[in-house]
């Protein structure tokens, strides 16, 4: 599934291609994803000035003076940027049509989405999600209170959305990792100095993630078709039986909450 820092890069990259453009058309080839698309309110936009383009949580926002459209991924799809005599393919549910291109939402799986909304803070999907991991507003202090009397494991914790948003079992394996935490250690016991090498980490892996493009698993494409490449950045995830490269160790895999878990039992204490 895209990530925070996945849907950063297409949220950087599609920016330049239509921020201060006016869409020609919307056209819906096939409703049919995780929530039927309202094909009314979306052709609606036609012709209406996009505004800006931001991203909240793990959803593009694009912002209109009569709306927003909001796009969420799911577990394969994907925006892909086209001249307008393109022919769409197979699972292509939607075009974005401008003057001289197209951006079409693609997604084998259907998992993903594409709403129409007037307010964003009304918003059904926005209503129980946590802190943005790259605010000023995720800090040491508002992590170490989220920890207390917490039982579960401090992974599960970073990657629980309700509390952190955009936190995936990736980057929190490699977060957890250059903060020198093991990623089964009880969130409780997470000491105050460790909550600010957590959130430093944290941020820093993201924001290298989003600098490298992400990372090149399963369906993830930039905008261009390209795989993201953070992937080869990572210190411990998908590494098992490899040598940590501080310390020589054999990396360890483990299962936390039905997911796959990588560490360094002599870095990470």
């Amino acid at each position: 599934m895209p990530e925070l820092p996945e849907v950063e890069t297409i949220k950087n990259a599609v920016a330049p291609l239509i921020v201060g453009q006016d869409i020609v058309r919307v056209n819906i080839f096939n409703p049919n994803l995780r929530w039927q698309v309202d094909k009314k309110k979306l052709q609606s936009l036609s012709s209406e000035k996009i505004l800006s383009i931001q991203r909240k949580a793990k959803y593009i926002v694009i912002y209109f003076e009569k709306g927003h459209i909001i796009i969420h991924l799911g577990m394969s799809g994907n925006l892909h940027y086209q001249k307008n005599d393109f022919t769409p393919l197979r699972h292509d549910h939607a075009q974005f049509k401008f003057k001289k291109y197209s951006i079409f939402y693609n997604d084998p799986r259907r998992f993903g989405s594409i709403h129409f909304a007037k307010d964003l803070d009304s918003f059904f999907l926005f209503k129980n999600i946590g802190l943005e991991p790259l605010s000023d507003l995720f800090n040491d202090s508002a992590l170490f209170k989220m920890t207390r009397n917490r039982k579960t494991s401090i992974k599960q914790l970073i990657m629980n959305g309700s509390l952190i948003v955009g936190v995936g079992n990736i980057y929190a394996s490699e977060s957890l990792f250059r903060a020198k935490i093991r990623p089964s250690k009880p969130a409780k016991n997470i000491t105050k100095k460790e909550c600010v090498y957590l959130v430093s980490a944290i941020k820093q892996v993201l924001k290298d993630a989003i600098k490298f493009g992400g990372s090149s698993i399963r369906d993830f494409k930039q905008l261009d078709g390209s795989s993201g490449y953070f992937k080869i950045k990572h210190n411990v995830y998908g590494r098992e039986g490899e040598k940590c490269y501080q310390c020589d160790t054999k990396i360890k895999k483990i299962i936390i909450s039905g997911r796959s878990t990588f560490y360094c039992s002599k870095c990470q204490s």
